[in-house]
């Protein structure tokens, strides 16, 4: 039986990592809305599943192919994307997305918490930036996608000190890779604002300029779609407050985050 419902062709294939919850689940439901077949890594094997069975229930021709995995595990990184690449018969486009938000102020006992953070938003980032690579390099073609912060524009105080300055670096690999100036690899950075997800659910209460997630998700979505070198997402507030960001005193920054 032929299928002629337009729902059921593919655009391309994405790998989304950290897509258990929040941002990346989110993307998944969206990016598969738009026709794309996901592969989705994370930790929580069991939330992945979850989300499979929702995108099934709405997309029913979509392919969603899991793989459990912990990116500050580099080997299992590499193997991971790799596997996904063969079960999806190519990627067109992955996302970094996976992060920790742990933190403390440096000097007050925090240490694992921010070596934590450290190792997975840019460690982990790094060895996903390096297996996906590898894949877009053999084919010629590719989209690199990674998850930033409008805390990398500056350097954030207390628990955010290690977050902040390691966005900070994933917008440095995403920039030493465009500078080699790959014909047909596109590399893109998403600062996000306030977008509720997991990550910031204990502090949503003083959190100024909060969206939801799927508003925030379909902004994100929207410049991945453009392949923009560079996106704050969503554009209001977030491209004036990062213009005043890069400019203003750190005593008028903090007023800001």
């Amino acid at each position: 039986m032929t299928v002629s419902n337009r729902s059921s062709q593919r655009r391309g294939t994405i790998v989304i990592t950290g897509a258990s919850s929040g941002l990346g689940a989110e993307m998944a439901r969206q990016f598969t809305a738009l026709g794309y077949d996901v592969g989705l890594a994370a930790r929580r094997l069991d939330r992945l599943e979850d989300v499979r069975a929702e995108i099934h229930a709405r997309h029913p021709h979509r392919v969603v192919e899991l793989a459990e995995l912990d990116v500050t595990d580099g080997e299992g990184v590499h193997a991971v994307i790799a596997d996904l690449d063969r079960r999806l018969g190519g990627i067109d486009r992955l996302v970094a997305n996976a992060g920790s938000g742990a933190g403390a102020a440096l000097g007050t006992g925090g240490w694992d918490a921010n070596n934590r953070t450290a190792q997975t938003n840019f460690v982990g980032v790094l060895a996903q930036c390096d297996a996906a690579m590898e894949v877009f390099r053999r084919q010629q073609r590719g989209h690199l996608v990674l998850i930033s912060s409008m805390s990398a524009l500056r350097g954030m105080r207390r628990a955010m000190t290690t977050y902040a300055a390691s966005k900070a670096g994933v917008a440095a690999i995403a920039e030493g890779i465009r500078a080699e100036g790959l014909t047909g690899i596109d590399v893109s950075v998403v600062y996000p604002g306030y977008i509720a997800s997991e990550m910031n659910a204990h502090v949503r209460d003083r959190t100024p300029f909060l969206i939801d997630t799927a508003t925030g998700v379909r902004a994100m979505v929207a410049a991945i779609e453009k392949r923009r070198t560079k996106a704050y997402v969503p554009a209001w507030p977030w491209i004036p407050i990062g213009a005043a960001m890069r400019m203003l005193p750190l005593s008028m920054v903090r007023k800001l985050t």
